[in-house]
């Protein structure tokens, strides 16, 4: 006869899994859009702690869309093939022989490898970019970057369309011109465009950051729109964080429920912010 004493990391775990009910209630049907950059991109153990939560967030009845960034591939690349690149005021000018690299290596090197990870956890996902059924048509964010766009419009049909097939949609931020040209963009950016045009309940902007600081350094877990314009006029909010707010309000405009931005390094990230009370990172809401 086998006997076995209650361990209390089972007792922790399914506690765990009781209190989160309200949240996967509340987000079974959503549509959440997940922007993944940043390290841990390049870290296999936390590439596949990120692929399990998408696939999880799927199973309880999310509708994840994951899209991605790649800049640090995208450099190693520039530097592998001898391609020199010329910056204006802090951004990369993107030429013809630059815009083959980046989409080489995004809708390359790491799309499928998400799209890999997502299925390696038992998921079933379908890499993209934004020219696949002309997703995401661009104009040129600024005439000295080159090649570098800004979305314009976007047709979400393809992807609900994979949603209706139970598919995980993985996104490259590359579009296309009016006239067939090729155009990066900035993942955040895309990211929000997509969000926009899917009307998703949640845009989650996972970064190298715990979310978006006061003046003392502390993580606010809540701000409104008109918030982020004040500590932005105030210098509070500055550097790259600027982007990611503007990303957040641009999204919000356009019927996105909320944004958050938080950490991507943190384990669990996106579970963290859709399924606990306290949350993760900075919430940002009409």
């Amino acid at each position: 006869m086998k006997t076995r004493e209650m361990n209390p990391d089972w007792i922790v775990t399914a506690r765990t899994l009781n209190t989160a009910l309200p949240y996967l209630q509340r987000y079974a049907g959503a549509t959440v859009v997940i922007k993944f950059g940043g390290n841990a991109m390049g870290d296999q153990d936390a590439m596949a702690s990120f692929a399990r939560d998408i696939v999880l967030l799927q199973q309880v009845g999310v509708h994840p869309v994951v899209v991605h960034g790649g800049g640090p591939m995208i450099n190693d690349m520039l530097k592998r093939l001898d391609i020199q690149s010329e910056f204006v005021r802090g951004k990369r000018v993107t030429d013809a022989a630059t815009v083959e690299v980046v989409e080489m290596v995004l809708s390359g090197r790491v799309n499928k490898r998400i799209v890999q990870a997502i299925n390696d956890e038992g998921g079933r996902a379908v890499g993209l970019s934004g020219k696949d059924a002309n997703m995401i048509v661009c104009d040129p964010a600024d005439p000295a970057l080159g090649f570098v766009g800004d979305p314009v419009e976007v047709d979400p049909t393809l992807i609900r369309q994979l949603h209706s097939a139970n598919t995980i949609p993985v996104v490259a931020p590359i579009g296309t011109g009016r006239s067939g040209e090729t155009y990066n963009i900035n993942g955040d950016t895309a990211a929000g465009a997509v969000a926009g045009a899917l009307k998703a309940d949640r845009l989650l902007l996972l970064t190298d950051v715990a979310g978006v600081k006061d003046g003392e350094g502390n993580v606010l877990t809540q701000l409104t729109a008109a918030e982020v314009r004040q500590l932005t006029d105030d210098g509070v909010i500055a550097g790259g964080m600027i982007p990611k707010t503007e990303t957040a309000l641009a999204a919000m405009a356009a019927g996105v429920r909320a944004v958050v931005i938080l950490d991507g390094r943190a384990p669990n990230a996106c579970l963290l912010e859709l399924f606990t009370q306290h949350g993760a990172g900075t919430l940002i809401r009409g």
